[in-house]
């Protein structure tokens, strides 16, 4: 079983897609953010938290328990 099993992370979107390069709007994409100031609450897991640090330049990330 994954050691990161039950934990949750809330990834809010806090700046503009636009004018980013294409692989980063498909990351946003890909975790579910649309618009500005959505949040997702996500399973922690190594391909989510690889997603967010190559875009945690455009969210708020906070741990849910």
């Amino acid at each position: 079983m994954n050691k990161n099993s039950g934990k949750k992370v809330k990834v809010t979107q806090v700046v503009s897609a636009i004018r980013r390069r294409e692989d980063q709007t498909s990351t946003l994409k890909g975790l579910g953010l649309k618009k500005l100031h959505q949040s997702r609450v996500l399973e922690d897991t190594p391909s989510v938290r690889g997603m967010i640090e190559k875009i945690k330049h455009l969210l708020k990330i906070e741990e849910v328990k």
